[in-house]
């Protein structure tokens, strides 16, 4: 699994930039500086974005928040025909716009800050969604703004929708420690499921294991140990939703080796066991 830090190019003429993207067979987990808006058109997957794992398929809606981790991956490509998404990029610059001052847009404003841990908006029937963002990618001027504005107006409706990441430490934001911290998030994705191993993350950085923990607890608000807690216990949720592997087998999928620590910090995480969890979804 790759790890980039992506710069998304918006024209000079445009605060945001629609387009039509296939999803890659590619699995490459990637942050920028841009507020992105993303909707699945067609295919399914695993969603992961910060500390979260979860699955997607068509009509998925997430807005995620400036450097953000984050990667949409196709988990059976032989029956992903031609998936796609439609992803909105916005100007880095968008939040500073005298323009969002306005008392009317003042929620718009929240729900954008609020997108720094990433929101899920759950949508019955996402058909109006769908066609305002396939206008948007064929569409410039003042009709291009008025359809994002309708975008905006209609997520403010979404009554159901769920903050996915645990929140990050914003002082990290921009800073020239944020690739250090997207490295350590490689690392950890890359080896949850063999383990991890405090001196081997340490050493990702070259730093000793305390300068470490004390580093990463500054820049993201949470311990090394508590961010790799919450993607094993999105792990375990994935496979407890998805597939039909006894909870042992899951448990040491995910890192665990210990069915009884898995059982607790599963319920802390998510408030539920990992037994109560599956029923939801049978």
């Amino acid at each position: 699994m790759e790890f980039i830090f992506d710069k998304i190019y918006i024209p000079n003429n445009h605060s945001f930039i629609t387009r039509e993207i296939a999803l890659s067979g590619e699995t490459i987990i990637h942050s920028h500086k841009n507020i992105e808006l993303n909707y699945i058109a067609s295919g399914t997957g695993r969603r992961i974005v910060g500390d979260n794992i979860s699955n997607f398929e068509k009509g998925d809606l997430v807005l995620l928040g400036a450097e953000l981790p984050h990667c949409w991956e196709l988990l059976d490509r032989e029956k992903n025909e031609e998936p796609n998404c439609i992803v909105t990029h916005f100007s880095e610059e968008l939040l500073l716009n005298e323009y969002f001052k306005m008392p009317e847009l003042q929620n718009i404003l929240l729900l954008i800050k609020q997108a720094s841990r990433g929101i899920h908006f759950k949508v019955e029937n996402d058909y109006e969604i769908r066609e305002i963002l396939i206008g948007l990618s064929q569409s410039e001027g003042l009709e291009y703004y008025i359809g994002l504005l309708r975008i905006f107006n209609l997520l403010l409706k979404i009554k159901d929708r769920k903050k996915l990441s645990n929140p990050l430490n914003q002082s990290s934001v921009f800073s020239k420690n944020i690739e250090k911290i997207n490295k350590v998030y490689e690392y950890v994705f890359l080896n949850i499921q063999e383990g991890i191993n405090l001196e081997e993350a340490s050493s990702v950085l070259n730093m000793a294991p305390s300068s470490f923990c004390r580093f990463f607890k500054k820049k993201t608000g949470i311990t090394f140990m508590e961010y790799v807690k919450n993607v094993r216990v999105g792990m375990a949720a994935k496979l407890l939703a998805k597939t039909d592997k006894q909870i042992t087998e899951i448990c040491y999928e995910s890192g665990y080796n210990n069915l009884a620590n898995f059982n607790h910090y599963f319920k802390v995480s998510m408030g539920v066991t990992p037994t109560e969890y599956r029923k939801n979804f049978r």
